[in-house]
């Protein structure tokens, strides 16, 4: 049975948030619900807000420990909204299709199910005067495989993703490459 319901945030930065938008942001989610059969209900935080003259909305859906996020960049909220959702479900459709083809590794669910993989989203603002640390993020790292870090990494669409490897019970890193392949680095003492 699929999970009808998801618990939505929506925040505002620069922006009111009215009950239209607020409603429209909660439909637009109920659609993320149905890639789930889990007992664990989806949470998602929407944030909407405008830079120049772009309307943003970030969306970070969570189902169990799986943290799956998508922007949109328009000049139109509403659209924002819809871009930010179509990425998300791209993404959900994307790996789990590839990931319940693999009989041995666990599916998209498994993964929501099976506890907090940590989100290491960071934005650091880039600077002029000398580098230094703007943010500190901390996460639980739960042991994963690596082809559970690779799924974390696309599905937070970032560029690394730093894991707790559940065969050498080691912090590895896995990059993504610029032929687009991965990469793993292993500490050696």
């Amino acid at each position: 049975m699929a999970v009808e319901e998801v618990r939505v945030v929506v925040k505002g930065k620069n922006l009111e948030v009215t009950p239209a938008l607020r409603e429209y942001a909660h439909k637009k989610l109920k659609k993320v619900a149905k890639f789930f059969d889990e007992p664990h209900e989806p949470q998602a935080e929407v944030v909407l807000k405008i830079e120049r003259e772009l309307q943003m909305a970030e969306i970070t859906v969570q189902v169990g420990g799986l943290l799956v996020r998508g922007e949109g960049r328009t000049p139109d909220m509403y659209a924002s909204l819809d871009e930010a959702i179509d990425r998300i479900e791209r993404q959900i459709r994307k790996y789990k299709t590839k990931f319940q083809k693999r009989q041995q590794g666990p599916g998209l669910g498994e993964l929501a199910s099976s506890g907090s993989l940590g989100d290491i989203t960071a934005t650091e603002e880039e600077e002029v005067a000398p580098p230094r640390v703007v943010k500190t993020k901390r996460f639980a790292m739960k042991p994963m495989s690596v082809e559970e870090a690779i799924l974390q990494m696309e599905l937070l669409g970032h560029d690394f993703f730093v894991f707790a490897n559940a065969a050498t019970d080691e912090v590895n890193v896995v990059y993504k490459r610029r032929n687009g392949d991965y990469g793993l680095i292993e500490p050696e003492f």
